[in-house]
């Protein structure tokens, strides 16, 4: 009597497996596609009002070349909520976005702390070690060209740009879109799912690249690190919160430091403003079934 063996029933994983509607714990219902259409998308809203904002000030007699603090920051604002609409409007296409699908999440305070506190010591060690490799030098020039030097008011609002603003509107574009739709790319290595990581590199990436011209080329690496750092954070512990206070922490120590020459107190007074601040804006996104849309 003839046979045939029987099936095979186990079979490799192909190298590449596009996301299907199934996804997994903490990814959220938006596609990979949505990643490259937000960072365009972004992009052409933020110059489409940046060109408007130049025109208004130029027919008011300010220098497109040398733009006043308040235009520079106006653009800069612009742009950053560019980038929120754009993920917002992407997102609203699979259906209305929660606030916990972008990782407005509650987590646990001591392990946020630790989270932090961890992520925080591998950016600074392989960064400086990077400084001293290079001879890393300069500044970033964002803060100078907010007139941090020339007033109060711009200080003020600089301060509030750099620490608040720009911590919660790109964590939330970078970590909370981008990063939340290139996750559900499932990339096998031997057998194990390495589409994470991969989303974490090509976030940071993109972190990096988006600083280009508000810092200098040589900062854009560190930058580029520091947002595959903030990636790892919000994957580990399955919340935002902690990466917007890593970034709000690192923005004020490096203003506080590198711009004002403020002294411990003082820069400790910015960073516990900043995060309270951010807590106070933001807090209120982690209850359960809150909608953005």
């Amino acid at each position: 009597m003839q046979s045939t063996p029987p099936p095979n029933t186990v079979s490799e994983a192909p190298a590449f497996e596009p996301a299907t509607a199934t996804r997994g714990r903490d990814e959220p219902p938006w596609r990979i596609w949505t990643a490259p259409a937000g960072v365009a998308l972004g992009l052409a809203l933020g110059l489409f009002g940046s060109i408007i904002v130049d025109v208004l000030a130029a027919v008011g007699g300010s220098s497109l070349r040398h733009p006043t603090p308040a235009v520079s920051l106006l653009n800069d604002l612009l742009f950053d909520l560019a980038f929120v609409g754009a993920a917002l409007y992407l997102a609203s296409l699979h259906g209305r976005p929660r606030a916990s699908d972008f990782g407005f999440r509650r987590v646990s305070p001591m392990f946020a702390i630790g989270a932090i506190a961890a992520a925080g010591i591998a950016y600074y060690v392989i960064t400086a070690a990077y400084a001293q490799l290079v001879k890393l030098h300069g500044n970033d020039k964002l803060p100078s060209e907010l007139g941090v030097s020339k007033s109060t008011a711009a200080l003020v609002g600089a301060t509030i740009f750099v620490c608040v603003i720009a911590p919660i509107a790109e964590e939330f574009f970078f970590r909370g879109f981008i990063f939340g739709a290139l996750r559900r790319w499932r990339i096998r290595v031997a057998g194990r799912n390495i589409g994470t990581w991969v989303a974490a590199v090509i976030t940071g990436i993109l972190f990096g690249l988006a600083h280009t011209g508000s810092a200098s080329s040589q900062y854009l690496i560190p930058l580029g690190f520091l947002g595959f750092v903030l990636c790892l954070l919000r994957w580990r512990t399955g919340s935002l919160y902690p990466g917007m206070a890593l970034h709000s922490i690192n923005n004020a120590l490096a203003l506080g430091v590198n711009q004002l020459s403020w002294n411990a107190p003082e820069i400790l007074a910015l960073m516990a403003g900043s995060l309270l601040t951010i807590a106070a804006l933001t807090g209120p996104l982690a209850r359960r079934g809150e909608r953005l849309a």
